[in-house]
This record gives C-alpha cells, sequence and structure tokens, in this order.
C-alpha cells in the first residue's frame, strides 16, 4: 500500500498545508495509507480531529510521519535536516525555488525522486496542477487588502454631505495570474486602475476588467512573452522608455502594486529610487517581487516601512496569509498532479516518465540529477 505523508511546515511565515481533509479522503479512496503530522494544518485553522475524521492517522514529528512513506507532499522545499530523515527512493513534492535553493544537488545525492511543483509546464492539461497560478490567484487579492490596510484613504469614490472623496488610483505592474486578480480586486472596490505589462498580448485582459493599459510604444515587433507565458528581458532602449513612463504614471498613483518576475532572474527594477521621490505623500508599493530582489530596491523582504511619505509593503509569501484557501486549492492542486503517478484501482505508485508533466517537473530521481542547467543557478 501505498503511503502517503503530510508533515508540518517548519519554515518561517509558512502557515499553508500540502493536503486538506477533503484530499486525505480522496487518497484513501485510491487504498494508500495517509499519515499527517500532528499540528499540520493548525495554521490554516485545519484541526488534527478532522484530518482524522477523513482516514488519516496521526504522528508526533517529522520522523514519524516520513518513517515508511512512499511520498511526502510539502508546501516548502526540504532543509537540510529533513533531507537526512527522508527514505532513500522516497517521492517528494514541493515547492522546490529551483533557482536560488543551495541543496538541489543534495535531493539526488540521498536519492529522493524530486518533484519541483514550479516547474509543472504551463499546458491546458496541466491546469489544475498549476501550484504557481492558483497561489498568485491568492497573492493577487490579497496584494490589494495590504495595500488597503496602510493607505489613509477611500478606495472608492464617495460623494457625502461633507464633501466628495475622489477614488484611488491604483497602478498594477505586470498582468500575470496575480496582476490580473489585483486588477480585478482593486475594480471592485471602486478604484481607478491602470496596468503595464511588457506582453502585448496582456492589454485584452487588462481592459476586459475595466482598467486602462499603459503600454510603451515599439519600433519594432517583439515578442515579449517566452514559451511559458512569462515575460522575457527587454531591451536596453525598450527599458528606457519604459523607466519614463512607469515613473510618469507611478508619480499620479495612490497605490503601485508589482508583481513582475523573470523565472531564473532577479526580478526587474520597474519603480527606482527617483521614480518613487515623485510619489505622493501617503502613497503605497506593494512589492510582490520582493523575494526575487523586488521591483523597487528600496522594497525590504518581510518589512513594512515608511519612508519620505510612502510605505513599501514587502510581504515575500502573501499566499501564506490567506492559509485555509491557499492550503485547499495547494492541496487540489497536489491531489490532480499525483493522480498521473497512483493507480486509480490500487493506488500503487507508478512514475511514467514520458510524461510531458513528469518529465518538466521532475528534478532528481535515482541518484541522478535531471536538470543539470538549475545547479549552476543555485550553486
Amino acid at each position: 500500500m501505498t503511503r502517503i505523508a503530510i508533515p508540518a511546515e517548519t519554515a518561517a511565515n509558512e502557515t499553508r498545508v500540502a493536503a486538506t481533509p477533503e484530499t486525505v479522503k480522496k487518497y484513501i479512496a485510491l487504498g494508500c495509507d495517509v499519515v499527517v503530522q500532528k499540528g499540520a494544518g493548525e495554521a490554516a485553522f485545519i484541526t488534527d480531529a478532522s484530518f482524522e475524521d477523513a482516514g488519516a492517522t496521526l504522528a508526533d514529528d517529522f520522523a514519524s510521519v516520513v518513517g515508511g512513506a512512499n511520498i511526502v507532499l510539502k508546501i516548502q522545499p526540504l532543509n537540510k535536516d529533513e533531507i537526512k530523515v527522508v527514505g532513500k527512493g522516497t517521492v517528494v513534492a514541493s515547492l522546490h525555488t529551483p533557482f536560488t535553493n543551495p541543496l538541489l544537488n543534495d535531493y539526488a545525492k540521498h536519492g529522493l525522486t524530486s518533484f519541483c511543483m514550479e516547474m509543472i509546464p504551463r499546458t491546458s492539461r496541466a491546469q489544475s496542477m498549476d501550484v504557481l497560478s492558483s497561489q498568485a490567484n491568492i497573492a493577487g487579492y490579497k496584494a490589494v487588502l495590504l495595500a488597503l490596510e496602510h493607505y489613509q484613504k477611500f478606495m472608492p469614490m464617495l460623494m457625502t454631505a461633507a464633501g466628495t472623496v475622489q477614488s484611488a488610483k491604483v497602478l498594477i505592474m505586470g498582468a500575470g495570474v496575480a496582476g490580473l486578480q489585483a486588477i480585478a480586486t482593486a475594480r471592485r472596490l471602486g478604484a481607478m486602475v491602470e496596468a503595464f505589462d511588457v506582453r502585448a498580448a496582456a492589454k485584452e485582459q487588462v481592459e476586459s476588467l475595466g482598467a486602462k493599459f499603459v503600454e510603451v510604444p515599439q519600433d519594432e515587433e517583439t515578442d515579449a512573452e517566452d514559451a511559458g507565458g512569462y515575460a522575457k528581458e527587454m531591451s536596453d532602449e525598450y527599458k528606457q522608455k519604459q523607466a519614463e513612463l512607469i515613473a510618469e504614471h507611478a508619480a499620479k498613483a495612490d497605490i503601485v502594486i508589482t508583481t513582475a518576475l523573470i523565472p531564473g532572474r532577479p526580478a526587474p527594477v520597474l519603480i527606482t529610487e527617483e521614480t518613487v521621490t515623485k510619489m505622493k505623500q501617503g502613497s503605497v508599493i506593494v512589492d510582490m517581487a520582493v523575494e526575487a530582489g523586488g521591483n523597487c530596491p528600496l522594497s525590504e523582504k518581510d518589512a513594512i516601512y515608511t519612508k519620505d511619505g510612502v510605505t513599501f509593503v514587502g510581504v515575500s509569501n502573501i499566499p501564506a496569509t490567506l492559509a485555509t484557501d491557499a492550503s485547499a486549492l495547494y492541496a487540489k492542486n497536489m491531489l490532480n498532479f499525483m493522480g498521473l503517478m497512483l493507480d486509480k484501482e490500487t493506488g500503487d505508485l507508478n512514475i511514467d516518465r514520458e510524461d510531458d508533466i513528469i518529465q518538466g517537473s521532475l528534478l532528481c530521481m535515482d541518484g541522478e540529477f535531471l536538470k543539470p542547467d538549475l545547479l549552476k543557478g543555485s550553486a
């Protein structure tokens, strides 16, 4: 019988859990045995009793929960101490921060079969397994609420007997999953929203949500989108035009939310220190790219502070601030992904390395690291 282990997360500020009672029931229905570490769901308001009611057994600590497990499901990657405890040949599926994780080769050396959830291909077939999209959706929504927490005015226009309050002007940098959700949330709250993205294809989506699309005029045809749907690095000339346009619109904005990331590279600087000096007193910048260096050089990871009248919000793990729903979506993504490997009749583990989704996300197996280019970036 395939044994699935759900450990408690120990990384700082991590409140999510990789399974829920709903997904536990479905693993058990497949014929699997599920073991959950006590307290694993506590920060997401999922009780040990609810896991037990779903059919899981509870274990006291990490060693107990992973002992004898065929599969370990996590949010954050294994740390050095955890690697030593997990048995050789065990399947481990989690986020891996693959471009910066210094332990990638250690997973291979220890004989683990590691699946990187960030590297699941962004294809139609894999949509139900796409943890980046499900968590970015949550982050985009919460980013607007974080901005409001520190913005000292109303978001919508209000007409009262005491006078009229103008609606807030919000600038969203990046119109991927997080940016689009931020646009939709800010619009629902009554803000005037502008959005910028290097990808011309984003214009239609931005405008369909009722926002104005800000774009840099381009003299030449440029494909600013890679095969995975991410923005690519742009030319120096484009960056100069971009900086001028962003500075102009940021100076008029009350709230700026930045979401721009380039996989495997530091986050591009969009809001320069000079641009910040031109922003309104009381304005707020929520830098969702702070973990990758930030879209604003003044942002500080996991810090919120005000300087020269501008408040910088640098929360690095925004999905973990909505742990209940973030866990539910992540767990469902994980269930769908594991469905590629668990026999629907017997629950037996069968890894088909010809499957494009498994190929894309498999980091190491049988002591071999399968994506050597990542080791250069994580060294």
